[in-house]
């Protein structure tokens, strides 16, 4: 018997944006009741607030309480964590992260990305040590991990055979209109559009959003199907939730 797919993963970075009340909101929608609606506008949301400063537990209770069953939240690890000189230092931030209750969210829990500074250089032995850092379960519950290596130096086909034998995922970033080249690390796809631009009513050209659904469909096809986490940040950002709608349509899906 063959296995159905994956699901398929995709939304935007956060829900507290102003200039989305003229473009995605509702005129006079309530800010408290804008994760309601944008949870049933796209599938999935990374939560960007934990990337400045914890949270509490009962937040994320919260938030997973208003959005659908199959709702997904990525959660972006703390600054406090990535932005250092040796990451191999960041252990009690690590851990501090992983203890402030993002579990709350239970099923509803997606990867944990880990965005490394610009002018972080890729160091294969302090990579390593953080590697090892990643909790790969907190509260009873499964981790994923996913980093975003910015500096060109992580080029290096070390990065990819490190990630690969922890099985964390190395993001993939649009450079023009697309995610950029798959490294096959881990058993998800995580990544981040950040290309987006303001003279398109949908983010990006027909042309480009049909290029990232071919690439979602091969990404969940074969013999050893991958599930997707697909964000669109920054940018033109509040072309975003267009582009993600746009995408989700084009996929075939409502939400």
């Amino acid at each position: 018997m063959v296995a159905p797919p994956p699901p398929v993963h995709i939304g935007i970075g956060g829900w507290d944006y102003d200039p989305w009340r003229q473009t995605f909101y509702p005129p006079g929608l309530p800010k408290a009741k804008q994760l309601h609606f944008a949870s049933r506008q796209v599938n999935a949301i990374e939560i960007n607030a934990t990337f400045y400063k914890l949270q509490r537990p009962d937040l994320f209770a919260r938030w997973a309480a208003e959005v659908p069953e199959d709702f997904i939240f990525a959660v972006k690890g703390s600054r406090f964590c990535t932005n250092r000189r040796v990451l191999a230092e960041g252990g009690d931030a690590v851990a501090g992260f992983c203890r402030q209750g993002f579990t709350r969210l239970g099923p509803k829990l997606g990867p944990i990305l880990w965005q490394f500074a610009e002018t972080k250089r890729f160091d294969p032995d302090d990579v390593a040590a953080f590697l090892a850092l990643l909790p790969r379960e907190q509260d009873g519950l499964p981790l994923r991990h996913a980093i975003e290596a910015q500096h060109e130096s992580f080029r290096d086909p070390r990065f990819a055979e490190l990630a690969g034998d922890a099985q964390v995922a190395i993001c993939l970033v649009d450079g023009s209109g697309e995610p950029g080249p798959d490294q096959q690390t881990a058993s998800f796809v995580y990544a981040r559009l950040k290309n987006s631009r303001s003279e398109e009513p949908t983010g990006y050209p027909q042309a480009e959003l049909d290029v990232s659904a071919k690439r979602v469909n091969e990404w969940t096809a074969g013999p050893s199907p991958r599930e997707p986490f697909l964000f669109f940040i920054g940018g033109a950002k509040e072309r975003n939730p267009a582009a993600a709608q746009a995408l989700l349509a084009r996929l075939g899906r409502s939400r």
